[in-house]
């Protein structure tokens, strides 16, 4: 599997769960050829936390997507994420309707 097929099927699987959440940024990512996988963080506004950074594996043999855990983020740092393109947009943000976990 390539590069580029490993992060479509990434995408077909995270944002199904994270466009609740949009607009959402990734921050950061890392293939893993090997092991076919892509670790990835995320930041968006989170309606209970706030602004949060999440970190997701994706396991593109078995197709699932892990949750690895979540830090808080300062509003210096949510601002400068915020200056970059989305992962997913949206036009109108519902953060009060998204789940809380």
């Amino acid at each position: 599997m390539t590069v580029e097929e490993l992060l479509q099927q990434r995408d077909t699987k995270s944002i199904p769960h994270l466009e609740q959440y949009a607009p959402v940024w990734i921050v950061d990512q890392k293939i893993i050829p090997d092991e076919g996988a892509v670790q990835f963080n995320v930041a968006f506004e989170h309606k209970m936390y706030g602004w949060v950074n999440r970190r997701y594996r994706y396991d593109g043999f078995n197709h699932v997507l892990y949750y690895k855990g979540q830090n808080l983020l300062d509003d210096e740092d949510a601002l400068r994420i915020q200056d970059e393109d989305p992962y997913i947009q949206t036009v109108v943000t519902d953060i009060p309707n998204s789940y809380g976990g």
